[in-house]
Formats: structure tokens, C-alpha cells, sequence
């Protein structure tokens, strides 16, 4: 009867928000309609001069418990025009906040304690995770949970996973400058391609124990111009790296940087390069995982309660930890039958999901200040 309830009442959030997407920094009305919803609940919301984004405390106190949503859609091609799109399920992230906060205001006058909710921007960036903790947001909390829709192939439509262990990513781009030359004196130049292949041949001898999920590659190289019989002096390059693990990823940046060097000497050549985007792998707390399973439980059943999963993409979310090493966090594994998958222009879910979500999170939070509660009377 609750979820169903709050489902009626969150269906036109969804649609709202599901038909006003956004691109990262830019979430400028969605910000203000959040804002406006907060308020129209007596609530007191917090915005930022200088950034999107917000951030609401429910209950008396400091508040030592939170919950995360991400904001920003995706700037893709749907239907042959390139347009903002909620394609990663951002539109029903922020859904189940709100069913969140309606469930925990109804709660205030009974929560051992103070929840925090925190709506992020820029996460397809990987840059909003890390402006919030700038802006001091999680200081106070000691539990930060997040929640995430997932596609079939990882969780059967209607099951929840306590805990989703997402991978790190680098990427990185660069400049070869070489020396150009005729392509009848090749020894006269210095071959940007040549060089291109030697940086390839290095990743590739970067050893990684085989028992670690990690890739490193070279996604992109542009040299030469028009002419055939030139040896091209310059060249740009990215390339992507992916680790199961930031510690592995330690071991990938460093190699790539020993690599570079390398080439650069051998050639003696310079090779510019910086990181593009960074996003920190899951440190899933096990205290954390512990009460979300039992929130799960309750909510829907042990049935119901899916294995933790180990996904090769990114979340920005995990920054919150990278930065933040006592914050103990874990994210919801939300099955909702996502097809075709994640980022696909024509992605769908089954919506009936997300107030049961809120209903799993509002739960979690309730528990985490009980325990945090009992922690204290020991």
C-alpha cells in the first residue's frame, strides 16, 4: 500500500524530470524545480552561488546519515539529432530522493537523528562528487549511501543488490611533436606515427596481475594531413584506462607515465599529456552493505535480495570515499529491467521500481541512525 501510494505521487516527478533533461553544470531548472518541490513541502533546501545543485536535512541535529542522487543527462544523438537525454537513469535517481525525502518527512518527528539528501550535479563528468565535497556537504556524515539503476544482464527485474562495485577510469590525451620531413628522407623527421606505435607497444607491457581486472589502450590518434609523401611531425592521442580497483589503477597511471618517458627519450621528442577524466572505483563499506541488505530484506524479502555486483563501468560517486576516507558508503543495485542498456539513446526501466527504492533507502537511512544511536549508548 506504501509503495503504491507513493508511486501516484512520484509518477508525474518522473515525467517532469524525465522531459526537462540537463547536461553537466547546466542543471539550471532542474535545480530550481527541486528547490521549488522542497519548499512546497516546508522543507529548507540549500543551493550553491557558484555551482547547480542542492542539498536538504530532515530531522533534528547534525546530520551524520545521507543519500545521494545525480542530476545531469547525457548529451547524445536520439532520433538523428543530438539533444540532452536521461539515458543513465539520472531522471529516476532523483525521483527516488524525493520519494525519500516525502517518506523520511513524514518520519521527522520520530528519526533518532538528522538525514542529509544530497542531489549532485555533473556526475557523467566526474566532477560533481568532488565540487560537494569542496563545498563541505558531507563533512558531518559518517554513512552516505547511492542507488543506481541496473540493466538484466547484472540484476533480474524486481531484485535489489546492497552494494554495486564499480571500476576506476583514466583517461588521458596527449601531443606528439615530432619533426616533419619528405617521405623520401624519412631519416630527416621524426615519424608521429612511428612514435604513436612505440606509446601503443609500451602499453602493452604493462603487467597487471592476471588475477585484476584492467585494460589499458590507445581509443583514439590523429596525424598527417592532406599530403601522402610527408612524414608528420605531430600527432594527438587518447587514451583509455580501466581498473577493477584504485590501486590498480596506481599501477596502469604509473606505467603509462613510465612509458611516455621512455618514448620521449628515445625519440627525443616532446609528449605532452594530461588527464581528461577520473572516476575512483567502489570502497564499499562492510557495515554499510550490512544495514542496506537488511533494508532490502525487510522491504521486499531475502527473495528479493540480489548478490553484490561487479560492473566494469564508472560511477563519480565512489569520489565521495576516494576523498572522504572515513565516509563509509555503499550504493542500492535498483533491477529494473534497464534495455537496451545503460546510454543507449532509447534507453527504458520499469518505473514501478523507483518508489520501492525510496521505500529500501528510507529504510537503510533509518536503520544507519538507529545504529549510530545504539553505537552511542554503548
Amino acid at each position: 500500500m506504501l509503495v503504491q501510494k507513493l508511486a501516484e505521487r512520484l509518477q508525474p516527478i518522473f515525467n517532469h524530470l524525465h522531459e526537462n533533461p540537463e547536461i553537466s553544470w547546466n542543471e539550471v531548472e532542474t535545480t530550481k524545480y527541486i528547490k521549488s518541490f522542497l519548499k512546497s513541502e516546508n522543507l529548507k533546501p540549500k543551493t550553491f552561488e557558484n555551482m547547480t545543485g542542492l542539498y536538504v536535512d530532515i530531522g533534528k541535529g547534525i546530520p551524520r546519515v545521507g543519500f545521494r542522487t545525480d542530476m545531469d543527462a547525457l548529451w547524445q544523438e536520439v532520433d538523428g539529432k543530438f539533444q540532452a537525454n536521461h539515458s543513465c537513469g539520472h531522471d529516476g535517481h532523483m525521483t527516488v530522493a524525493l520519494g525519500v525525502v516525502l517518506l523520511l518527512k513524514d518520519l521527522a518527528p520520530t528519526l533518532p537523528g538528522a538525514v542529509r539528501i544530497i542531489f549532485q550535479p555533473a556526475e557523467e563528468k566526474a566532477q560533481g562528487a568532488k565540487a560537494m565535497v569542496e563545498q563541505g556537504v558531507v563533512d558531518s556524515l559518517q554513512f552516505l549511501y547511492g542507488a543506481h539503476v541496473r540493466p538484466l544482464v547484472e540484476l533480474k527485474d524486481g531484485t535489489f543488490a546492497p552494494a554495486l562495485h564499480h571500476g576506476a577510469a583514466k583517461l588521458f590525451s596527449g601531443k606528439i611533436q615530432g619533426v616533419e620531413a619528405h617521405g623520401a628522407r624519412p631519416e630527416e623527421g621524426k615519424n608521429a606515427i612511428e612514435i604513436a606505435s612505440a606509446i601503443i607497444d609500451g602499453l602493452k607491457r604493462i603487467w597487471i596481475s592476471p588475477t585484476e581486472q584492467a585494460s589499458i589502450k590507445m581509443t583514439q590518434l590523429h596525424a598527417g594531413g592532406t599530403a601522402t609523401n610527408i612524414i608528420p611531425a605531430n600527432a594527438t592521442f587518447s587514451i583509455d584506462a580501466r581498473a577493477q580497483t584504485n590501486a590498480t589503477m596506481e599501477v596502469l597511471t604509473s606505467g603509462f607515465e613510465k612509458v611516455i618517458t621512455a618514448v620521449s627519450m628515445m625519440y627525443d621528442v616532446s609528449i605532452p599529456y594530461q588527464v581528461d577524466a577520473h572516476v575512483a572505483a567502489a570502497q564499499v563499506d562492510d557495515t554499510a552493505k550490512m544495514i542496506l541488505k537488511e533494508a532490502i530484506i525487510d522491504v521486499i524479502g531475502e527473495e528479493n535480495c540480489a548478490q553484490e555486483v561487479i560492473t566494469p563501468g564508472g560511477e563519480d560517486f565512489h569520489f565521495y570515499t576516494f576523498l572522504k576516507p572515513q565516509l563509509k558508503t555503499t550504493m542500492l543495485g535498483i533491477g529494473c529491467g534497464v534495455t537496451p542498456g545503460l546510454h543507449h539513446p532509447n534507453m527504458v526501466f520499469n518505473q514501478d521500481r523507483l518508489s520501492t527504492s525510496s521505500v529500501i533507502i528510507t529504510r537503510a537511512l533509518v536503520l544507519t541512525l538507529e545504529y549510530l544511536e545504539k553505537g552511542e549508548k554503548l
